[in-house]
């Protein structure tokens, strides 16, 4: 079992930024793809980044392509989600996800464990 906590979520203006984390707890946090997904309200939950176990591979949706960073920190269990230049588009529930697979995936129901979610709200 892998507990996931996101913390760093809040309230900024269009052009602005926030980092997420995301620490993990349980099982071996090496041992895990991550990634992270959004649900805005109406809208289904979309993939936006994720890495594998080791940080040198990485993947992110279009929508986000240059502007968002994913990164982890093995040492301290935690991953994170650099986000520049948000736009309003990007509010969203933000929520981090574990995969077991030694692969990348960037479908939802390949993660096995899922965090509460945390609130990005981008203003115009």
């Amino acid at each position: 079992q892998v507990q996931l906590v996101e913390s760093g979520g809040g309230l900024v203006q269009a052009g602005g930024s926030l980092r997420l984390s995301c620490a993990a707890s349980g099982r071996t946090f090496s041992n895990y793809a991550m990634g992270w997904f959004r649900q805005a309200p109406g809208k289904e939950r979309e993939f936006v980044a994720t890495i594998n176990w080791s940080g040198r591979s990485t993947v992110y949706a279009d929508s986000v392509k240059g502007r968002f960073t994913i990164s982890r920190d093995n040492a301290k269990n935690t991953v994170y989600l650099q986000m520049n230049s948000l736009k309003p588009e990007d509010t969203a529930v933000y929520y981090c996800a574990a995969d077991r697979s030694v692969m990348v995936h960037t479908t939802s129901t390949s993660y096995d464990y899922w965090g509460q979610g945390t609130q990005v709200t981008v203003s115009s």
